[in-house]
């Protein structure tokens, strides 16, 4: 029986075809590289939409806002010089192998090698990191969605506070939220540029304990390189080397998990569903999402203690002026500060939220509980993708049945009201919430926490 030939444009046009429905499936898992589309889809439609009607905020209606501190990621990012030297050394494998690959039958065998071998490589060094033109368009419709929703704090020749990490994709992402806001608004004495405050937005930088024992020690990111030689790890690198033609020594889990972050890059930067996506399944997805949550939680979360205390500095900056703002109320004096405004980085907002005990689950992430976790709270992708925000509303509240109830608070973390922790409710009176939160207002000191330990210990011990 004759064998069927069918040609390689063909099945390069079929792969095409079929991208897009492969790459619908993991737009859920590509974790702190999100788009915030991702998190709230109503956005694809209409950028500026204020989505669905919160229900049940609790809100007294005599309540109107006094403040709004709100802490936000930068937004859609280049990959840094790192990655993009990693996707070039996977690409240079697939070239190696090019010239075998030239002839119909063999790319008609390895039709994805052949697809992304001739990929045109568009990315370099000199991109490392950068705010990319969606990460403006992200600040610019934030702005403008945050207004909307605080039309009062918002209004034209109210103060803003804008301030920044010293990084320039966040510098630009400051800019682009101000620009959003349009030319009435003001910024106070010093209308020319934003504020740099790395002590706020990057703590862990200043913070020697967490340099020593966690950010420069390879030891403490033991679960995760125990689970990039794990079994779910080693069956997706299989897969993929098969995918690839290419021997599986040629392959590891750090260059498989560049290919799928170029799947998310491509997505999120350029809006184009890439070739390199269609070397994933949802079920590959998932565990390659685990592995950056794993990083994240022990480099940023739950894992080790510093890595929340380290951000202590940040908690206490944001109830001094919450504290202020009181008092100049009560005071019957104007809010010198009724809206400050805040980029960091995802390292800024995941310390600070594991520090108020949100997203923690039950049993720590680790390299052997991947299946266990399959429900887990701790996702960055929903937490701090790209342009994530963390806002703290004060507000104001006449007719109140006692005086406790005059200063109420709520939370909103990517536009959503968040449930407090002490209650399970939307809004706090503010007593209520310095309350809970007493212990690490009065009792968590940046010095000391920070400071290195005067004992030769081990990096695990002190950990």
């Amino acid at each position: 029986m004759a064998s069927l030939w069918v040609r390689p444009a063909f099945l390069s046009a079929v792969l095409l075809l079929l991208l897009e429905v492969a790459s619908a499936g993991l737009n859920g898992y590509f974790g702190t590289k999100s788009r915030y589309e991702d998190v709230n889809p109503y956005l694809v439609r209409d950028p500026l939409s204020l989505g669905p009607a919160a229900v049940g905020s609790g809100l007294p209606p005599s309540c109107a806002p006094l403040q709004l501190r709100a802490l936000l990621r930068h937004g859609t990012r280049y990959p840094t010089a790192e990655q993009i030297r990693r996707l070039g050394d996977l690409r240079a494998r697939l070239l190696r192998r090019r010239p075998a690959a030239d002839s119909g039958a063999a790319a008609a065998a390895c039709p994805v090698a052949a697809d992304l071998a001739a990929w045109q490589m568009w990315y370099n060094e000199s991109l490392d990191g950068r705010l990319a033109p969606q990460g403006r368009r992200d600040m610019e419709h934030l702005a403008r969605r945050l207004a909307a929703r605080f039309p009062a704090l918002f209004a034209a020749r109210r103060r803003l506070v804008l301030a920044s990490s010293s990084k320039h994709r966040c510098l630009q992402s400051g800019a682009a939220f101000r620009r959003g806001l349009g030319p009435s608004f003001s910024l106070g004495s010093d209308e020319a540029e934003v504020e740099v405050n790395d002590s706020l937005m990057r703590f862990f930088d200043h913070c020697a304990k967490f340099v020593a024992l966690v950010e420069e020690n390879d030891t403490a990111m033991c679960q995760v390189k125990a689970f990039k030689e794990g079994p779910e790890m080693k069956e997706v690198v299989e897969k993929v080397a098969s995918a690839l033609c290419l021997p599986v020594e040629e392959l590891n889990a750090d260059l498989v998990q560049v290919a799928f972050l170029t799947c998310s890059y491509e997505l999120a930067i350029k809006n184009v569903t890439s070739p390199w996506c269609s070397l994933f399944s949802e079920e590959d997805a998932k565990v390659l999402e685990y592995l950056n949550d794993l990083k994240q939680y022990w480099k940023r979360g739950y894992g080790y203690d510093i890595n929340s205390r380290s951000s202590c500095i940040l908690f206490q900056d944001i109830f001094q002026h919450l504290d202020k703002a009181v008092e100049e109320s009560k005071s019957s004096k104007p809010i010198s500060s009724p809206v400050i405004v805040q980029v960091g980085h995802a390292e800024t907002l995941q310390p600070l939220l594991a520090l108020m005990g949100f997203f923690k689950d039950d049993e720590p992430l680790k390299a052997n509980n991947y299946i266990r976790q399959a429900h887990r709270k701790f996702r960055t992708g929903r937490i701090v993708p790209y342009a994530a925000n963390l806002v703290f509303v004060l507000y104001h509240c006449d007719q109140v049945k006692n005086p406790e109830e005059e200063y109420q608070v709520q939370m909103l973390l990517n536009e959503k009201l968040m449930l407090f922790q002490h209650s399970n409710e939307t809004i706090s009176t503010y007593t209520d919430l310095k309350d809970y939160y007493k212990n690490i207002l009065e009792n968590c000191h940046f010095k000391e926490e920070c400071e290195l330990p005067k004992v030769n210990n081990t990096a695990i011990d002190e950990l």
